[in-house]
């Protein structure tokens, strides 16, 4: 070979060398934090505080993302309250793998829906808004740009967002760093396929250098995924040194005095002198991470009062105002303000403890009551319903227990049925209501039968449910018309439901979540004798191991128990749920005229509570089994044309 020719030769290798000299170096040593203040720039969509990212702004972020970024680590756990940041702290660990690290990601949500949600608010952003990013990943408007919602494409590597309750999502992509968010709230199984966390894990396995971090609020002590990971790991708390002693200390629910709203301190536990928030926070730059326990996995706590976001102020009204209305919103408080795991208290209630909440009704509807429900159990031979009225906090009055008996596959029952749910109430006053949403569960033997009723009656906001056991489902889910009828299905989180109503039985007193029922000479008349409230306590949340894992499940407290008290009210507790009035802010009555199409056979009143209108649904046609004439005049809740005559719930 001539001299020439080896000089050209050696050219084209040194010339190749350097155009992929990026490819042959190992990525820089940097760590997710320091790329995030060099690079990282906070969107308006999804930021309070848009523009460059700064990781002093919180402090106890740095120890969360260095352990990350640490090569040494596999497997990082964050229990967290909400509002700390924790999300941001998975954008900037994508954010620096597509910069300079790049290499197969996913991200799981609890549901694909989150999955999505997530990636239009939070990932897009990020990508357009970061310079370094937005030259990385294409636009997804342009043809074949690799960037849909779930699927983003980058040099190097690939990032995927799938939903715990999608197996499909899970399986056959081989994932080096692996982010799983909310796993408080991921399903059981996966569809049939089992553990999303072990089916998404499994993606891991063939890369020496994989990551996985693991990411939630707590939810129910035992119960909770995050709270047995982080028990199973080096257990870190963020120490903040006191103000006056200098010793630092984890800021703590317990040592708080807020006696005086405008003045809020916390006790050290160490000097004993209080200190008010300002300057607390002030001394967040010399705070540190503090391991309880040596542990291979890295496992960080932080609560909500470190959080620049939250003013102490706040989270103490915020606590105030739970206790008022019950243990939901104060179970609520604890997970995302303190980020701990809520313990049940046991929730067996006796029948003789609701059977002292009857009280002297002064009408059929109670003065309190703002708007009226339904709900309504199919079995084989008979329908049972129940009306409830709503007041502000959830306080709730029972005002008739109906049970319908008949073959659910005829007409008759279901006339009789439509007839009970056009009926009008009175107050003492004179004026009257009707209900404003009824749920009616479609399960069982009659599915179709339901289906035929509600279809033309969803003007009236009468709609069909299916309930669902599946852990973490919240209690009312987005409604699907993939059936045969195509009517509007809700999905029901049974257990979240239950667990609702059973904190509400438990409060003693008139208020926030008490429930009310009648005590009259038409009490029985009204349904509301011994056995309807042995059927509303017929059931126990109990926790059991289930395949070596911890479950709760509702079970009957005693063998061949009836429940068709406690599923009817919690059917008429969704259809408020579906209904949604601002029942907090609107106290008085709303007044509308009589309807011209109303069943009730009761003296004409001289004005009408009405609940808000609906929105406009598509036409239906009427059931094959009702007489057109039994049809109401009007497509507004059945009972007429409506004329809100004040500010809708």
């Amino acid at each position: 070979m001539s001299l020439r020719n080896t000089a050209r030769s050696e050219y084209r290798v040194w010339s190749l060398w350097t155009r992929f000299d990026d490819l042959w170096k190992p990525p820089p040593e940097i760590s997710v934090a320091d790329w995030a203040d060099r690079e990282r720039r906070l969107s308006k969509e999804s930021s309070v505080e848009p523009g460059r990212w700064v990781t002093d702004r919180a402090p106890y972020q740095r120890g969360i993302m260095d352990a990350i970024s640490d090569p040494r680590r596999q497997d990082v756990v964050i229990m967290s309250a909400a509002q700390v940041g924790k999300s941001e702290i998975l954008n900037n660990t994508i954010g620096m793998h597509i910069d300079i690290d790049p290499c197969p990601m996913m991200m799981v949500q609890p549901t694909i829906d989150d999955a999505e949600d997530y990636s239009k608010d939070r990932i897009a952003p990020m990508i357009r808004d970061t310079p370094c990013l937005s030259g990385k990943v294409k636009d997804p408007r342009s043809r074949d740009s690799g960037n849909t919602l779930r699927h983003k494409k980058f040099p190097g590597g690939q990032l995927f967002l799938g939903g715990a309750n999608s197996p499909s999502g899970l399986a056959s992509k081989p994932i080096r760093l692996l982010l799983l968010d909310e796993i408080d709230r991921y399903p059981a199984s996966a569809g049939t396929e089992g553990d999303p966390v072990l089916l998404a894990r499994k993606r891991t396995q063939n890369f020496w250098n994989r990551k996985v971090v693991q990411v939630s609020t707590p939810t129910i002590k035992g119960l909770s995924r995050i709270e047995k990971l982080y028990e199973s790991s080096t257990m870190e708390q963020w120490h903040v040194p006191c103000p006056k002693c200098g010793v630092a200390h984890p800021i703590e629910w317990g040592n708080f005095d807020y006696g005086d709203p405008d003045d809020i301190r916390l006790k050290c536990p160490l000097c004993g002198e209080y200190s008010g928030e300002q300057e607390w926070k002030s001394q967040q730059f010399r705070g540190r991470w503090v391991a309880r326990r040596e542990h291979h996995v890295r496992g960080f706590h932080i609560n909500a009062f470190s959080s620049p976001w939250a003013s102490w102020r706040e989270i103490v009204f915020a606590y105030q105002e739970a206790k008022k209305d019950g243990d939901d919103a104060l179970k609520v408080w604890w997970n995302t303000v303190l980020g701990l795991p809520w313990e049940e208290h046991g929730n067996a209630i006796e029948v003789e403890s609701l059977e002292s909440h009857r009280e002297e009704y002064a009408a059929e509807v109670p003065d309190g009551v703002l708007v009226l429900t339904c709900g309504v159990d199919t079995q084989d031979d008979r329908l049972e319903a129940e009306i409830v009225g709503w007041g502000p906090k959830r306080e709730s009055w029972g005002i008739q227990y109906r049970v319908f008996y008949g073959d659910p596959g005829q007409s008759l029952v279901w006339e009789a049925l439509d007839e009970f749910l056009l009926s009008l109430w009175s107050y003492a006053d004179g004026e009257q209501i009707g209900i404003a949403c009824t749920c009616i569960d479609s399960g069982g033997h009659f599915t179709d039968e339901v289906y035929k009723f509600v279809k033309p009656r969803e003007r009236r906001n009468v709609f069909a449910i299916k309930g669902s056991s599946m852990p973490g489902r919240p209690g009312v889910g987005k409604p699907s018309r993939s059936n045969r009828r195509r009517v509007a299905l809700f999905s029901l989180g049974v257990d979240s439901l239950k667990g609702s109503l059973f904190s509400r039985l438990k409060a003693e007193a008139p208020g926030p979540g008490y429930c009310h029922w009648p005590k009259d000479l038409k009490a029985n008349h009204r349904g509301y004798d011994n056995p309807y409230f042995r059927g509303l306590v017929s059931e126990k949340l109990v926790v059991r191991r289930v395949n070596g894992k911890m479950k709760a499940e509702w079970v009957k407290r005693s063998v061949g128990a009836r429940n068709e008290p406690l599923d009817v009210r919690i059917y008429a507790s969704a259809a408020l749920e579906i209904l949604n009035p601002d029942l907090d802010r609107n106290r008085e009555r709303r007044t509308v005229k009589k309807p011209s199409g109303s069943k009730s056979k009761r003296k004409k009143p001289s004005k009408v509570v009405q609940r808000q209108p609906e929105p406009p649904r598509e036409p239906e046609g009427k059931p094959p089994e009702m007489d057109a004439a039994k049809q109401p005049v009007s497509a507004a809740a059945g009972r007429g044309r409506v004329r809100v005559l004040s500010r809708g719930l």
